[in-house]
Order: C-alpha cells, then sequence, then structure tokens
C-alpha cells in the first residue's frame, strides 16, 4: 500500500517528493513540546557533568536514556490511525515505575559491549553504532539523545543512522523528517531544545553522525535475506560494534513474522541474520515473541489475552557473543 501511494505521487510533478503522512508526523512533534523540553533539560544537565560520573553512574544514565528510547516507540501513528500518539506526559519521571513492563531485559550485554570497546579503544580507532530507526517525531527525539548521550560519554565514536527511502507505515522517519526536526529543534525558542539541535547539527557536519537510507528497509523481504538481496547494505551493517533496531515492524522482519513458539531462542529466530551484535528495541504491537522464559507468555496471557499487540510491553533483546 505504501509503495502504491508512492508510486502514484511521484508521477505527478510538482508533488513528486509529497509525503501524504508530514502533517500527522510534525504535529506528533509539536504535541510533544513538554516532554521534549524535559528531555532535552536533562541531556543538556548531563553534559555539564558527565566527566565527573563514576563508571556506575554512568551505566545508570545509559540505561535511563535507553528505556525513554524503548517508551518513545509507543509513539506510532500507524497504530492509531494517524490520530495524535504524541509523548504529552514528562517520560523521564515513568522509567522505574515502567521496568516492571520490560519482558526481555539485555541491557547489561550492551553496556557490557560498548564499555569494554570504550576501555580497549586504541586512539585514533572508532566504536560504532547503528540505529535502525522507526518513528519521526517524539521517538526520534529520543534516539537522538540516546545518541548524542553515547558520544559524549565515549561509549560510541561514530553513530549510524537507517531511515526509510519513501514514506512508510505513516509515521516512520524519512531523511526529510530527520533534517526537518533537527532544524526545529534548533529553531526552538527553548535553550536547551535550541542547543540540541546545534549539537546535533554539528555532529552530522562533523561526520559523527551519518544518516542512510536503503530500499531494502521497504521492500517485503525478512532480514535473513538482507545478504543475498542487498549485500552492500549487509556490508555496511557488518562494520557497526553494536545495531539496535527500533520497534515493531523491524522485529517482525529479525524474526520472520512467523509464529514462533514464545521460548524458541532470539539467535535461532533470526535464522541466519548475524551482520554484528545487535538489538531489538521494541515495544510489543504485533504477534510474535521470542526468547522468553518458560511460562512467561501463558502467565501474560491468562491476564492480558492482548499482551502483544497494546504496546504496554516492552523489550531490550540482544544477540551476539557475550
Amino acid at each position: 500500500m505504501y509503495r502504491r501511494i508512492h508510486e502514484a505521487i511521484i508521477q505527478s510533478p510538482p508533488i513528486d517528493d509529497f509525503d501524504v503522512f508530514k502533517e500527522s508526523k510534525e504535529k506528533n512533534f509539536f504535541e510533544s513540546q513538554e516532554s521534549l523540553v524535559a528531555l532535552c533539560t536533562h541531556l543538556q544537565e548531563l553534559r555539564t557533568t558527565i566527566e565527573d560520573l563514576d563508571e556506575n553512574q554512568l551505566k545508570d544514565e545509559f540505561f535511563k536514556l535507553l528505556q525513554i528510547s524503548l517508551w518513545g516507540n509507543k509513539c506510532d501513528l500507524s497504530l492509531s490511525g494517524g490520530e495524535t500518539s504524541s509523548q504529552r506526559t514528562n517520560i523521564i519521571n515513568s522509567v522505574e515505575e515502567l521496568k516492571p513492563f520490560i519482558l526481555v531485559n539485555d541491557m547489561e550485554h550492551l553496556w557490557s559491549l560498548l564499555n569494554n570497546c570504550k576501555k580497549t579503544r586504541e586512539k585514533a580507532s572508532v566504536t560504532r553504532v547503528d540505529v535502525v530507526l522507526d518513528n519521526s517525531g517524539f521517538e526520534l527525539v529520543t534516539d537522538l539523545v540516546l545518541a548524542d548521550f553515547l558520544l559524549c560519554s565515549q561509549l560510541a565514536t561514530e553513530i549510524h543512522f537507517y531511515g526509510k527511502t519513501i514514506p512508510w507505515f505513516v509515521s516512520d522517519t524519512t531523511v526529510h523528517d530527520f533534517n526537518w526536526l533537527i532544524e526545529q529543534m534548533k529553531g526552538s525558542n527553548h535553550k536547551w531544545m535550541s542547543k540540541c539541535g546545534a549539537d546535533w547539527e554539528n555532529s552530522i557536519k562533523m561526520g559523527r553522525w551519518v544518516y542512510h537510507d536503503h530500499i531494502f528497509w521497504t521492500l517485503p523481504h525478512e532480514f535473513c535475506v538482507m545478504s543475498q538481496v542487498a549485500p552492500d547494505l549487509y556490508a555496511e551493517l557488518q562494520k557497526a560494534h553494536l545495531i539496535l533496531f527500533k520497534g515493531d515492524l523491524n522485529y517482525r522482519k529479525l524474526t520472520g513474522d512467523r509464529k514462533w513458539a514464545c521460548t524458541i531462542p532470539f539467535h535461532q529466530a533470526l535464522r541466519g541474520f548475524h551482520p554484528a551484535p545487535l538489538c531489538s528495541v521494541r515495544t510489543l504491537k504485533a504477534e510474535v515473541q521470542v526468547g522468553l522464559q518458560p511460562g512467561q507468555a501463558e502467565q501474560l496471557a491468562a491476564s492480558e489475552p492482548n499482551w502483544m499487540t497494546t504496546g504496554k510491553y516492552g523489550i531490550f533483546q540482544f544477540d551476539g557473543p557475550l
């Protein structure tokens, strides 16, 4: 459907670059202003003290911003039929109370991997984190805040982002959305939002943030065929030390959207897709989930029959050498 919409538009100059979902995506951003101000203020305060943090404090902040990025994934216009899905409350204050809803929590693996890279990195070498983006608007800001933290904490030296080549699943990020959001941040009349926008623009100019798109992300293939269908993209992902896959559609494509038993190991469900250590950061909105403990799914289903599709639960599910 999304490809058909795009095909119709590109045959209709002068609107051949028109995004039919633009208004909805921008509305999501503007309606989330209060949360964005809180998040940007937190980041800027963190940046001023980051060199004074010990390892445990740095780890706590890493976990907090990871969780904010996870719960930012709830803001999905494809689920709400384009109706408002903005973030109106201060998500920073909700992190602790939302922890029990994380069904698979591999954040420790992510910390160990990146902290080890930081400790063993040679002076001129690179630690690269790739982020396969999901929604624009509020969720994209949570992803960019996390990326900013990864650089200023020196847990990474380069962040590579992947978006969609065409308007996709209503709110998915395109290069226009990515650039538009940074411009909006930069032009904000709130000093910390404006500072974030200016810093992020500078990260792009300096080559520390790199944006990619590729037609593969909007093709119907599951990711286990990427190395055959899009070997150039697979080779690019292989350069990462860690890949974060945001959102539900990426999880469905990681696992082939199959009706796996919930206890099947994530590694097995990936069916050979192992370009680099990777982690799904996802709130559950579709009926596929692997890597749960025996009895965990049954317990959830007994109390909440729709537990897989409400976005109430989340995962950090890691695959890679430990």
